[in-house]
């Protein structure tokens, strides 16, 4: 997962500080993941690190939802880009149920709800999953919504 990340960065690392930070903050949320491991017994060994984790999962899709999303939208639309609107309509509602899932087990450990450390574990796992899903979903909204605006933006330039 981390892999496909840092390749993120490289292909649009500079291109807008919003989608910069917002990729740092994946790569972040990545590390942290990697860092609990996927038993039982490491859940329950790292209550601060799930912590930790659930902080900068939160933080992630919320700016994904709340600022980045928006951008990309925002860009679509004054660039009056059917395909990009479509694509991010047909996206979005996979996204959503992503956020859903994260939201719930972070809501999870955030009640404390993590005594049935197999369970948890579980939910981990098939939240990596989702999370991978939904990188390579954000990644092509960024490829068509955002690098073709500045391929259009630079030739309008030129």
């Amino acid at each position: 997962m981390l892999e496909s990340c840092q390749n993120a960065q490289e292909r649009w690392g500079g291109v807008h500080k919003l989608i910069d930070r917002w990729l740092q903050d994946r790569n972040e949320l990545i590390r942290s993941y990697d860092a609990l491991g996927d038993t039982p017994e490491a859940l329950a060994a790292d209550r601060k690190g799930l912590q930790t984790f659930c902080e900068l999962l939160v933080d992630y899709v919320s700016a994904g939802h709340f600022e980045v999303y928006e951008q990309l939208n925002r860009e679509a639309r004054a660039f009056n880009d059917e395909r990009g609107l479509e694509l991010a309509d047909t996206i979005y509602p996979r996204l959503n149920v992503i956020t859903k899932t994260a939201l719930a087990f972070n809501d999870r450990c955030d009640k404390g709800d993590c005594s049935d450390c197999s369970a948890v574990a579980v939910e981990f796992n098939t939240l990596g999953g989702l999370l991978h899903e939904r990188f390579e979903l954000e990644d092509c909204l960024i490829e068509v919504l955002h690098n073709a605006h500045k391929e259009q933006d630079a030739a309008v330039q030129a």
